[in-house]
């Protein structure tokens, strides 16, 4: 029998819901037990949180000096060392998660196995291809450590009322100090929830018009407590920067509640929301693809539509 690693992405002090949604994926590995690696400077709190899912036997906690910021050069080698005691190693299908682990794979010599949206065996999983419109099954040799990186959408977040066990361990394995922190830059969420775990997200497109334009969603995003998304058109009309696409090319989201504005719906847009709770599409075009997947849509002029719902709120 196999055990499965988890590798918890945090912020230093906050374990990110997309950990607890890995979580819920190694659960459908039937008979198989869960330790979860949190790898940081100073990583008790982030455990603590990591210790109270429910599913989880035992947190390893690895505190270094150079976890202190996520580098997947030089997390990558620790994590490789951890799996030698584990037959599965998986990490969410994040920003954090698509850096990190095709170099833990390739570290130990397999191929990596990403998006996992749905667990058949150990060794066999179900994946989203050609933009979601196709699913493929995909089998790892049963003789090879599974390495994967996990459709978070595809999972809801594991419970809390756990009370694994901390244990704090030291890896003797030689860091490379080719790669190292200088700063982080971007433009910063102004205090909004994270994109990809938000349980709101409002998005706004081309319709919207222009960067000032852009204003209305912010305004929007925070009478909500939402986060706020947007279309590569958006992007690359140069209205909000790029860590805010969500899409095919952009980051894949399930938040409960998505509401689309001025977004005409490509199908690479409707590939990162269709697994969304509840999506209302605000669009002036009532033949916009947007609205073939909404669960409520409104056809109208988002600058009257917006300032009359905010009079509501």
């Amino acid at each position: 029998m196999g055990r499965i690693l988890v590798i918890a992405e945090h912020d230093g002090s906050e374990l990110n819901p997309s950990t607890a949604r890995c979580l819920s994926c190694a659960g459908d590995f039937s008979g198989l037990d869960c330790d979860i690696a949190v790898l940081a400077k100073d990583g008790q709190r982030v455990c603590e949180q990591a210790a109270a899912l429910h599913g989880v036997s035992t947190v390893i906690r690895i505190d270094h000096d150079a976890n202190e910021h996520a580098l997947a050069a030089v997390q990558a080698p620790q994590i490789a060392k951890l799996a030698e005691d584990y037959s599965h190693v998986l990490g969410p299908s994040t920003t954090f998660g698509k850096d990190l682990m095709p170099r833990v794979a390739a570290l130990l010599s397999v191929a990596q196995v990403s998006d996992i949206m749905s667990v058949i065996s150990p060794h066999s999983f179900q994946r989203p291809i050609f933009a979601g419109n196709a699913i493929v099954t995909v089998e790892t040799r049963a003789k090879d450590k599974v390495v994967a990186t996990v459709r978070t959408a595809s999972y809801q977040a594991a419970a809390g009322g756990g009370n694994a066990t901390i244990e704090s361990r030291v890896l003797d394995v030689e860091l490379p100090t080719h790669t190292r922190y200088c700063g982080t830059s971007g433009s910063g969420d102004g205090g909004r929830p994270d994109l990809q775990s938000a349980s709101i997200v409002i998005s706004g497109g081309r319709g919207v018009g222009s960067e000032k334009n852009f204003a209305l969603i912010y305004q929007l995003a925070d009478r909500l407590g939402a986060a706020v998304g947007a279309s590569r058109a958006a992007v690359d009309a140069g209205y909000i920067a790029n860590d805010h696409q969500v899409g095919q090319t952009g980051k894949i989201i399930s938040p409960d509640l998505y509401i689309a504005i001025g977004i005409s719906g490509a199908i690479q847009h409707i590939t990162g929301i269709k697994d969304a709770g509840t999506i209302v599409a605000i669009n002036k075009d009532a033949d916009a693809p947007i609205f073939e997947i909404a669960d409520i849509g409104l056809v109208g002029d988002l600058f009257t539509i917006i300032p009359e719902f905010e009079k509501l709120l």
